[in-house]
């Protein structure tokens, strides 16, 4: 049974419909990702906000640099995490693209085979399977193989600086929202900065929550009992050293 060209390339625009669909599940991750880097900016800063603000009421010098410090050293904390976990991820992915060079170049019959197969679990006909592993290797092999097989694109790996500087940016955005309003609030400081947390951990449980399609009022409430406990503990301990130190 002959299959038509036409078949061919509605099945691989069927296949790289797919890709697409997987291109857009890693942006909304990563956008998810920064949400929970914001949340993350909230939640500590607004604890050592808190936690001082209860240790010395109305010393907004000493609120100020705590706030501040705990900003710098999070997002830099965060961007270094992030930096590294993603340049291991790179690096990984560099290695998988060089092992695939070299066993396309050393056995190039079998890894059309391996292509045709995973084609074959994609849900394509065994004939048709073959047509597109032959017409996508003639036209790029390696982005065939990367794609299917590995789930990469060679031209568009992993950038950890880009990652390092996203965590960077959605953790100091988090952390301004309590320390802004935490310097503004003057005596009323632990009652705006915890209002605020509230608000801001409400919205960021709804975005997290709406952008993976999961129940609102779950991840709401998971959101704002973390941090608000978060909040608690802080300032339970900020009174205790107030205490001991007046």
């Amino acid at each position: 049974m002959s299959i038509e060209h036409s078949e061919i390339e509605a099945a691989i625009h069927h296949l790289h419909e797919s890709h697409s669909d997987e291109k857009i599940g890693q942006r909304l991750n990563w956008l998810r990702a920064g949400v929970l880097g914001a949340n993350d900016g909230i939640v500590s800063v607004a604890g050592v906000v808190v936690g001082v603000a209860a240790a010395t009421p109305g010393n907004i010098a000493a609120i100020a640099t705590a706030g501040i410090a705990a900003l710098v050293a999070g997002a830099f904390s965060m961007a270094g995490g992030e930096y590294v976990s993603v340049s291991t991820q790179r690096d990984t992915e560099k290695a998988l693209i060089v092992k695939e060079i070299q066993e396309l170049e050393e056995q190039p019959a079998a890894e059309l085979a391996e292509l045709t197969g995973l084609y074959r679990k994609r849900g394509l006909s065994a004939g048709l399977a073959r047509k597109v592993a032959e017409e996508l290797t003639a036209h790029d092999a390696l982005a065939a193989h990367a794609e299917v097989e590995l789930g990469i694109d060679p031209e568009e790996l992993t950038s950890p600086w880009v990652a390092a500087f996203s965590s960077f940016v959605a953790f100091t955005v988090g952390a301004l929202i309590p320390l802004a309003l935490a310097l503004i609030a003057g005596d009323f400081t632990i009652i705006v900065t915890a209002s605020s947390v509230v608000i801001g951990l409400f919205l960021t449980g709804w975005i997290s929550a709406r952008l993976g399609k999961a129940p609102l009022l779950p991840a709401i409430m998971r959101n704002v009992l973390m941090g608000s406990a978060t909040m608690a503990a802080t300032y339970l301990i900020g009174l205790l050293f107030g205490v001991a130190i007046s």
